[in-house]
């Protein structure tokens, strides 16, 4: 019998990772019917994570309405409880996240995180004394400046004045004064699960890198990176003398979210990845399995940094796993495929055609993707020309 263990990320807008997983899991019994299929709900720190956290640590869901990130309307946001309500996990993807606000209006200068700090403050309210932040699925560039005034951080200009909300005030930030913020931040302890590995500022940065994608045409990039810049220098007067929010590691993850909860929380950033496969016991599942399928809505250069796939395989093969993907969209996949370690990559979308189109018929698409892999799989089998683990005792295929 194959044991076949899959654990995908959510695809972003169309399916939840537990959704993703489940059609994986009928196209391989379609062709394999036989075969005993595992689906464990993974994700980064992006899209997906309270799930995924929620499924692992046996937790409960919340939802709560809070500033969408425009500022100018409500949303409603899913949040997670863990540890009998000692522990909370929220997404910022959630309350902040880019498919929350609709292309044409999409514009990093202005979005704000205000949503993000509303959920932290929703922990608190109800006693959790650990918050874990998903930093992943940004529609934002403002290094968390918006959560922190959800928070009681006063932001001003060199006037005193409030600095605007979204990536413009930034440019204009000249003091911090933290004085009246919630003093239950000072009780909890602040964990944020980051997606990339990105700096704050610079070529690598959070404006740079994905401001792009959130909008934000050359100059607003340049803007924002130079906004950046001076939140850190800011920040580190203000707030840490000696501390410089520009050297975290993964500072730059959700728009310099990473950076702001480092220096306003003292928040720890951690891969988001590798926390949820600890939670998920990831590794003793690997070991079960004669085979792992992964996923993601976009295999591509990014993949690599921390990403869900990335994470996936590597704990695959260093367990001499296969370890096969299935990807919404694929480029770059020699790259991908040198870097991850993985024996194959396998697009679902099956032909051109529009991005509305794609993610209206994913399920179906991730499906008959599965069943091509699983088609592809026996025909190896059967040639003996798969990568083979087969020994005397194995129990499966590979």
């Amino acid at each position: 019998m194959w044991k076949v263990l899959v654990a995908a990320d959510s695809f972003k807008g169309s399916l939840s990772s537990s959704a993703a997983g489940e059609a994986v899991r009928r196209g391989f019994l379609r062709v394999v019917p036989g075969a005993e299929v595992r689906v464990v709900p993974v994700a980064d720190g992006g899209e997906g994570t309270v799930e995924a956290l929620v499924a692992a640590m046996g937790g409960q869901t919340r939802v709560a309405l809070v500033t969408g990130p425009l500022g100018v309307e409500s949303v409603p946001a899913t949040w997670g409880v863990l540890h009998g309500g000692r522990r909370a996990v929220i997404e910022m993807a959630q309350a902040s996240g880019l498919p929350l606000v609709p292309p044409a209006r999409r514009d990093p200068m202005v979005t704000t995180t205000a949503g993000t700090g509303e959920l932290i403050r929703e922990a608190l309210e109800a006693g959790c004394r650990e918050i874990l932040v998903g930093l992943g699925g940004s529609a934002t560039v403002d290094a968390g400046l918006g959560a922190m005034r959800a928070l009681g951080a006063r932001l001003l200009d060199d006037r005193g004045r409030p600095v605007p909300p979204g990536g413009r005030g930034l440019l204009s930030l000249a003091a911090i004064d933290v004085s009246a913020m919630d003093p239950r931040l000072r009780e909890v302890s602040v964990t944020g699960l980051a997606d990339v590995t990105n700096p704050l500022i610079g070529r690598d940065g959070a404006a740079r890198v994905f401001g792009p994608q959130k909008g934000a045409d050359p100059k607003a990039v340049e803007l924002l990176d130079r906004g950046l810049a001076n939140f850190a220098r800011v920040a580190a007067r203000d707030l840490r003398p000696g501390f410089d929010p520009a050297t975290v590691p993964a500072g730059g993850a959700a728009g310099g979210l990473g950076a702001g909860l480092a220096v306003f929380l003292g928040a720890r950033l951690v891969p988001g990845i590798n926390y949820v496969m600890e939670a998920a016991r990831l590794t003793d599942l690997v070991r079960w399995a004669d085979l792992v399928i992964t996923g993601e809505g976009s295999l591509d250069g990014q993949s690599r940094h921390g990403k869900t796939c990335a994470g996936v395989a590597r704990l695959a093969r260093s367990l001499d796993r296969p370890v096969f993907v299935l990807a919404g969209s694929v480029s770059g996949e020699d790259d991908a495929v040198a870097a991850l370690g993985i024996d194959g990559v396998l697009p679902a979308v099956p032909g051109p055609m529009s991005l509305v189109e794609a993610m209206a018929g994913a399920a179906g698409f991730l499906e008959a993707a599965a069943a091509r892999l699983a088609r592809l799989l026996v025909a190896g089998q059967r040639l003996g020309r798969l990568p083979g683990r087969a020994g005397p005792g194995r129990g499966g295929p590979f």
